[in-house]
């Protein structure tokens, strides 16, 4: 679940990356797309702490 979070939120910051590069306008401001990154890399931290916890659950358990 985290991990989808973490790709549709890069994808927001992706395709308004390339809108701005591309046509020259940006749905997020700038503050807008810092908040939306940040959030990406913490879906992603989470994701992947939860994907090594259950890791070694299933191998000391």
């Amino acid at each position: 679940m985290f991990l989808i979070a973490a790709i549709l939120t890069f994808a927001v910051f992706f395709a308004n990356v390339a809108m701005g590069a591309f046509t020259g306008t940006t749905f997020i401001g700038d503050l807008g797309e810092m908040l939306v990154l940040l959030a990406a890399s913490i879906f992603f931290v989470v994701a992947i702490l939860k994907r090594e916890a259950d890791r070694e659950n299933r191998k000391n358990g």
